[in-house]
């Protein structure tokens, strides 16, 4: 019967180098695939932490809302998950006063609101649920709910409170007459509610094809109204395409 063979010990030491090396070696090269996936992620977590969920990508996205087409700019779409072509039954946009343009490095400041300007205007384009806008909602609904007399404001427009049965706490309602049209009409927060707000006023509007467009503003605008609907009015038709 022969004998087994028994490693000589310079054998075992090189065995044993061998895989010591090959452990250190994948233990290095695992390294280097971590430091690279950490030196990635920083420059991507960087920019992403920079940004604060903002983008200044001017690339046009196309967003189908009923009949309706929408073609923002990717800067001025508000969240980043809706900054996609496709079918959507809502799109929030947010754009600087006066310019009425998306977010870029330049005017980061304002879109964190840093200086509390509250220069931000946030639109939300939907499907129409209700058969009249704000304006032509005046005269059948909010007229028998408000507290007369106003009061006047500012830009020529009347404020009006709201009954305590109405419903709406801490708001107001400031209109303004416009000759052979229906008035424009607002609702704003007041009182705590209205400081701790970026936009504490509120309007919706017609457009499209079935398409309802709600903006929401800084009471300060309020002054400056008639400017600020022909601009929203503007931008929303450069957006808007409709199937018909």
């Amino acid at each position: 019967m022969k004998r087994a063979a028994v490693p000589q010990p310079q054998e075992a030491v090189r065995s044993v180098d061998n895989v010591l090396m090959k452990k250190v070696f994948h233990i290095f090269a695992a390294l280097g695939l971590v430091s690279a996936a950490i030196s990635y992620g920083g420059n991507w977590l960087g920019r992403s932490l920079a940004l604060a969920g903002h983008t200044d990508d001017t690339r046009r996205h196309e967003v189908v809302i009923g009949n309706n087409v929408i073609s923002a700019p990717a800067n001025a779409i508000r969240f980043e998950k809706a900054r996609r072509d496709g079918i959507a039954t809502r799109l929030d946009i947010y754009l600087r006063w006066p310019e009425m343009e998306g977010y870029t490095s330049a005017t980061r400041d304002d879109f964190n609101n840093a200086d509390g300007g509250r220069h931000i205007l946030f639109l939300s384009f939907d499907e129409r649920m209700m058969s009249r806008d704000m304006s032509g909602r005046f005269a059948p609904i909010y007229s028998s709910l408000i507290e007369r007399p106003g009061t006047a404001g500012p830009g020529g427009l009347m404020l009006y409170g709201f009954t305590e049965k109405s419903g709406y706490i801490n708001e107001e309602l400031a209109v303004a007459e416009r000759p052979g049209e229906e008035p424009f009409v607002a609702r704003c927060l007041v009182g705590p509610s209205a400081e701790e707000s970026l936009a504490p006023c509120e309007r919706d509007i017609h457009l499209g094809d079935e398409l309802s467009l709600s903006y929401r503003f800084s009471r300060e605008l309020l002054e400056d109204w008639q400017r600020l609907e022909a601009s929203v009015r503007a931008k929303a038709a450069q957006y808007v395409k409709t199937g018909r």
